[in-house]
């Protein structure tokens, strides 16, 4: 058995456990060793029996005096032992654990981790942690690693798997990084930090070895974008296109705009435009708030690849964002006489069209470009790496511009999209109007309905935002979406038109009430946050949010933008039960601060990177210690994969580590 024995091959007793392994990420013996804790109990406070006091948490070791089970009247069971050392007898109880006098035994010498507490005037401990004294004590009397679990599979059980991996793999744990690296950066070797990480003396053994492993990740994930970028940067446009000749047709399509762009779009347009000229394609990503304007600066690519005499497609994860996008780009592109075609799977579009706009039907073996030379993505991480390759291969080389709405901080893109041009559009466009953001305490609830029924009867339409779908037993307190929908019917609004909105809902279903909605057939519209991303209805103008405290501020951020598309004053009320101080702080962060990236990145200092994952990379965790909060590691960690990529041939175990990210990321190639 070694380090890269699949679980279900390495004994018998793995194979019962593969299964429950998996979802924790463990799939071969060394996944073990980078299921690093989360936390550490502190045992290492080893006290005497007749020293301790009541409030304490130490270990004790003494040799067991008597050991049984107890039965209760509802064949529950009771398990009490008495221990002794030189100093004293203490007695130690655990609640049904009936297998504990076969795994502990009179006359064992046995230690005991946990807190001390007073029965009967006496020192007693209740469920403590324990282990037969042996050299290797993994359990009790030192920093006890706690690890992230799942049913079945405890702290203690993985333990001594983690302990049994790093024993019996001395040989195979080999260094990667090159030793000028590890100077550099001042860090631990490789199976040192294994080590430390697992089972360290101290906090701060724990504190480098983590350092060390985060620099890992960090560092590899920036290797692998250098990497990618150079391939990318291989490709090669036999024809480049032409930008300055077409000047008087750009200057036309910024004339018959209804309104001015912003700086920040015209930065975009110029960057894209920069790329064009290139003799390689572009991939770039732009970056924008809801409604800044990220769709007219692809129609300005657009329009430029059709006077190039290319083709371009623009796919989009939803029916109803393509069908959005269509409409948007047929208008903008009208005075040019450009064909554009909308393919889903319920609208084929004609053959010989100038631009396709479409939802991943797009990507069918039918649909045949004559001359594809220009790639929009938007909300690039709904789709899977395999169905932008066939976009992309249904062209030579064409130019690839993705595009999302995500909020992310700007440390954050640069290290997951390193091998991309990046554009923000970090401002909103001229005459937009901020949406009004409140926090509501529980008490102005009633108030708040009023105020919407009032607005709603002249012609306003509302969203209102529950966090499930249905409720479930172990978060009783959240709203669940089709409970509070009933609710809202039958006692608050009776006298409104109500629809419900959840993504347990077929695809065609869903889009028939948001269409039903854009067309006001109803007032308020009660839906999980499913409608987070592209929905235009410009005449809703309140968003209202439940359990508010339960999402992230990036996320919060998304929802407001669903409203104040229109011209109308917009409104959004966030709702909350918290009493947490620093929890309302957050919140309350919503009505003064209106950039998405900057509150994303409020959210990495208070809450830390979990808000964040899911968002970027298709669902998928791709740090398992790295944090994107430790702005000071990211940074270091970049500037070390510069230094070294010019010399990776040399380094073949960092070839290895590279490439395997490569093939497991999701990338726009």
């Amino acid at each position: 058995m070694d380090l890269q024995t699949p679980i279900a091959q390495a004994s018998k007793a793995y194979k019962m456990y593969a299964s429950r392994l998996a979802k924790l990420g463990i799939f071969k013996i060394e996944d073990f060793l980078f299921h690093t804790p989360f936390r550490y109990e502190d045992y290492s406070l080893v006290s005497k029996i007749g020293q301790v006091q009541p409030g304490e948490t130490v270990t004790l070791k003494g040799e067991v005096v008597e050991i049984k089970n107890q039965y209760t009247r509802r064949f529950k069971t009771i398990q009490k032992a008495k221990v002794k050392d030189e100093t004293g007898e203490i007695e130690i109880t655990w609640f049904n654990q009936p297998f504990i006098p076969k795994t502990i035994i009179k006359d064992d010498f046995v230690s005991f981790s946990g807190k001390v507490e007073s029965f009967h005037n006496k020192p007693s401990m209740q469920s403590p942690d324990y282990e037969v004294v042996s050299e290797n004590m993994l359990h009790t009397g030192r920093l006890v690693p706690i690890y992230p679990e799942t049913k079945g599979v405890s702290s203690k059980w993985l333990r001594r798997q983690v302990f049994k991996a790093l024993s019996e793999s001395k040989d195979e744990i080999k260094e990667f990084l090159p030793s000028k690296t590890i100077e550099r950066n001042s860090l631990l070797d490789l199976r040192d930090a294994l080590e430390k990480i697992h089972f360290p003396k101290t906090m701060e053994e724990a504190e480098k070895a983590k350092e060390r492993l985060s620099f890992d990740e960090l560092f590899l994930l920036q290797l692998s974008s250098l990497f990618r970028k150079t391939e990318w940067n291989k490709k090669i446009i036999k024809k480049p296109f032409k930008v300055e000749n077409f000047q008087k047709e750009l200057t036309k399509f910024k004339g018959s705009l209804p309104f001015e762009l912003t700086k920040a779009q015209e930065k975009a347009i110029n960057e894209i435009l920069e790329d064009f000229k290139k003799d390689k394609p572009m991939n770039r990503l732009l970056e924008g708030e809801v409604g800044s304007g990220k769709t007219v600066v692809a129609a300005a690519g657009i329009l430029v690849s059709y006077l190039n005499g290319f083709q371009s497609a623009l796919m989009a994860p939803t029916e109803i964002l393509a069908q959005q996008h269509f409409h948007t780009i047929s208008k903008l592109l009208e005075p040019f006489k450009i064909k554009v075609e909308l393919i889903t799977h319920s609208s084929k579009g004609k053959k010989n069209a100038d631009v396709y706009v479409g939802t991943h039907a797009l990507i069918s073996s039918k649909i045949k470009f004559d001359n594809l030379g220009f790639v929009v993505i938007d909300e690039q991480q709904r789709f899977g790496v395999e169905q932008r390759t066939i976009l992309r291969q249904k062209g030579e080389n064409p130019h690839v511009l993705t595009m999302t709405a995500t909020p992310i901080p700007r440390t954050v893109a640069l290290t997951i999209y390193g091998d991309l041009d990046l554009s923000f559009l970090d401002e909103m466009p001229k005459g937009r109007k901020k949406v009004k953001t409140w926090l509501v305490p529980p008490e102005k609830r009633e108030g708040a309905y009023e105020w919407i029924e009032k607005q709603v009867k002249e012609g306003d339409q509302v969203f209102i935002i529950c966090p499930l779908i249905e409720e479930s037993e172990n978060m009783v307190s959240v709203k669940a979406a089709t409970k509070e929908f009933e609710r809202l019917r039958k006692e608050v609004f009776p006298s409104l038109r109500l629809a419900l909105l959840h993504g347990k809902m077929k695809a065609g279903e869903k889009e028939e009430i948001l269409r039903d909605f854009k067309d006001k057939k109803y007032d308020i519209l009660v839906s999980t946050p499913v409608v987070e991303v592209g929905i235009d209805i410009p005449n809703a103008t309140i968003m209202m949010i439940e359990e508010s405290q339960r999402f992230g501020l990036a996320q919060l951020h998304q929802l407001r933008g669903r409203v104040g598309r229109g011209e109308k004053q917009s409104y959004c009320l966030l709702f909350t039960d918290a009493k947490n101080p620093s929890t309302l702080e957050r919140i309350r962060s919503m009505e003064t601060i209106y950039f998405g990236p900057e509150l994303a990145e409020l959210d990495l200092k208070l809450r830390g990177p979990g808000q964040i994952y899911g968002t970027m990379q298709h669902g998928k965790e791709i740090f398992k210690v790295a944090d994107f909060s430790d702005f000071d590691l990211v940074k270091k960690a970049r500037t070390e994969a510069e230094i070294i990529f010019p010399e990776m041939e040399n380094n073949p175990e960092l070839m290895e580590k590279v490439a395997l990210i490569n093939k497991s990321l999701v990338s726009p190639d």
